[in-house]
């Protein structure tokens, strides 16, 4: 597994569900996958890289979403589960 972005509130274990993932295609050695809980914010230090490895151990559950291609998005919290395809996600600007 690879580097994600993920939001301080889900490395440091605050999981304020639901528990948002959307993932761009791939870059260098990361995965493309952001993930986060609570409000998104625009702020640039919101997402902090995070091993992906790390994000399975806090929530098992997400393991198999990250398995999903570039333009997938999830959505998880407690007896929910949503996904879907967002093709905007692979129309990154460099």
């Amino acid at each position: 597994m690879e580097v994600l972005g993920a939001s301080r509130s889900v490395i440091s274990g605050e999981l304020d569900w639901p528990l948002h993932g959307l993932r761009h295609p791939p870059e260098a050695n990361t995965s493309g996958w952001y993930v986060w809980t609570g409000e998104l914010s625009p702020d640039a230090d919101f997402f902090q890289p995070w091993h992906a490895a790390h994000l399975v151990e806090r929530c098992p559950q997400v393991e198999g979403f990250l398995q999903m291609p570039p333009g997938s998005r999830f959505l998880l919290a407690p007896g929910y589960v949503d996904v879907w395809d967002d093709p905007a996600l692979l129309d990154v600007a460099e």
